[in-house]
């Protein structure tokens, strides 16, 4: 249950707000804090993302979670599923506009903001987080995108994805580089020695027409050198360090050579297969669910995760003054509808899911980071979660507005529009500059209607 945000969902904040003038956020009806949930003869229904990495895997743990759902409140769980952005967004839209629908949803955490200003979910009262445990159960970091402020918290933390670089030992080493770059000019630097496109190796694997992952690299070379995109009321799209974090991510493919050709029409999935067949030196803006794939491919005992880079295209170390991203803050949060019968049987789900033993093994399948902050400290020495934990402590949070989806969706736009022009090996300075102001217009027009 990889989830990833949708940028198209700000749309329903509209919509939502009309359907909800006269509701108001607010706790659990009935039950008590603390003891059993006598759930029999209801459903609960939850709505997560298709895994497209570990589909079956995805079975057996909804299959797993719901008898063990069943045996503690005597309830059934029925999972829902999405598969895509449009769909995630019209089972969310027709939800909360019906007032009917999906108890639990599953959302990225870019995504709570915008979820947030809907007015559709619980804010969780004091007892509400007592029913999932309490608040000291989670990884403290995790709570960062939770709400708009400490008091005022809609998502409970049910992973966490901090974004890594996974790298392959073998041809570093071959290659006389002791240990990934820092910044983004050396990591050309050795994607460039890394690359023997006769052999059909690359320095870089990436994934330009995933549906997620492109806006992400323009975040983090934009805040790495100093523009947050967002102050205040005002949209920074526009911004010359944008532009020159396009320029860069495109140039790997069309003027650096250092990407394969192919990838211009790779998912995520595909760029993790690719590296994982050894033809890659490096795989950036990839997290720990990679791990249970590459354990089990030939690059087995042959690879590790390093930190991305954390200094702006250009910059030979972190700039003064500006944020040293190494990913955003980046995971899963569970939210309950506002609209919900079954809130207390809600709070038992994430009760359950959120515990130790249930993070463990959800992380020992998907790979995923747990919230729960024991499970979490448990793997602290385990292989290859060094580098990971240090990527958490060194995320930083996108800005927390209900625009922020619009926001992200101009940015993953500008690469999508970009697609055919980088296949035929050129993105000219016209076009991206055009399609940057297209961005930062709908962007401000965002956050202009944003409260």
């Amino acid at each position: 249950m990889r989830m990833r945000t949708s940028a198209k969902l700000a749309a329903v904040a509209a919509a939502a707000a009309l359907a909800l003038t006269a509701c108001g956020s607010g706790g659990s009806s009935g039950g008590s804090s603390g003891g059993a949930v006598n759930g029999a003869g209801k459903t609960l229904n939850v709505l997560v993302n298709v895994n497209t990495l570990y589909p079956e895997q995805q079975k057996q743990w909804m299959s797993d979670i719901a008898a063990k759902f069943k045996t503690q409140t005597s309830a059934d769980l029925k999972f829902e599923t999405f598969t895509s952005a449009n769909d995630e967004l019209t089972r969310i839209q027709t939800s909360v506009v019906s007032g009917q629908g999906p108890d639990v949803y599953s959302l990225g955490t870019t995504f709570t903001p915008t979820a947030y200003a809907t007015k559709a979910f619980v804010t969780l009262t004091d007892d509400d987080w007592k029913k999932v445990g309490g608040k000291d159960r989670f990884n403290q970091a995790a709570l960062g995108i939770s709400g708009p402020d400490k008091d005022h918290l809609a998502g409970v933390p049910f992973v966490s994805r901090p974004f890594v670089m996974a790298y392959n030992k073998d041809i570093l080493k071959a290659a006389g580089i002791d240990k990934p770059a820092t910044t983004w000019d050396g990591l050309l630097d050795q994607a460039k020695k890394t690359t023997d496109a006769a052999k059909g190796q690359y320095g870089l694997a990436v994934a330009y027409k995933d549906n997620f992952d492109p806006w992400k690299y323009i975040w983090a070379m934009s805040v790495q050198a100093g523009n947050p995109l967002v102050d205040g009321k005002t949209a920074k799209l526009d911004d010359p360090a944008v532009k020159k974090a396009y320029e860069t991510y495109f140039g790997w493919l069309t003027n650096n050579k250092v990407v394969n050709p192919a990838s211009v029409g790779w998912s995520n999935a595909q760029a993790l297969a690719d590296f994982a067949a050894g033809k890659a030196a490096f795989f950036p803006m990839t997290t720990s669910n990679s791990i249970p794939t590459l354990e089990k491919s030939a690059l087995k005992d042959k690879y590790d995760y390093a930190l991305m880079p954390v200094a702006a295209p250009g910059d030979s170390s972190p700039k003064s003054g500006a944020t040293p991203a190494a990913s955003i803050l980046s995971g899963d949060n569970v939210v309950v509808a506002d609209y919900s019968k079954n809130k207390d049987l809600a709070f038992a789900y994430i009760n359950l899911v959120t515990s130790k033993d249930e993070q463990l093994n959800y992380q020992k399948t998907f790979g995923d980071l747990p919230a729960n902050a024991e499970a979490l400290a448990s793997l602290t020495s385990a292989p290859h979660m060094a580098p990971i934990t240090d990527a958490a402590k060194q995320s930083f949070a996108t800005p927390f507005t209900g625009a922020w989806s619009d926001i992200q969706l101009a940015l993953l736009n500008v690469t999508v529009q970009s697609v055919p022009d980088l296949a035929s090996g050129n993105v000219s300075d016209s076009a991206l500059s055009q399609r940057i102001k297209d961005a930062q217009t709908k962007a401000q027009q965002s956050l202009d209607r944003a409260k």
